[in-house]
């Protein structure tokens, strides 16, 4: 039985630097899932969360937001919009 969205969202919020953990079924394919994972937290170490999302049968296709820094911004629109 292959992992489910719930199992992998848990071991991703077992890291260490992980504070909250959002994991979003996008689209489901004959044999592919395609999932949205959403993650918060002070040191996010991106080779473990990698690992975990590898060991689970998974990839990585894509990074499409990171926020760092003292303080969160929201994203704004700029002329490129």
């Amino acid at each position: 039985m292959e992992p489910t969205i719930i199992d992998m969202a848990k071991k991703l919020s077992m890291l260490s630097g992980v504070s909250a953990v959002n994991v979003t079924l996008a689209e489901i394919d004959l044999k592919v899932e395609n999932a949205k994972i959403t993650i918060e937290g002070d040191d996010i170490q991106y080779e473990e969360v990698k690992d975990i999302i590898q060991d689970l049968g998974g990839s990585i296709h894509s990074i499409d937001e990171v926020v760092a820094g003292k303080m969160i911004i929201d994203d704004a629109a700029t002329l490129q919009d």
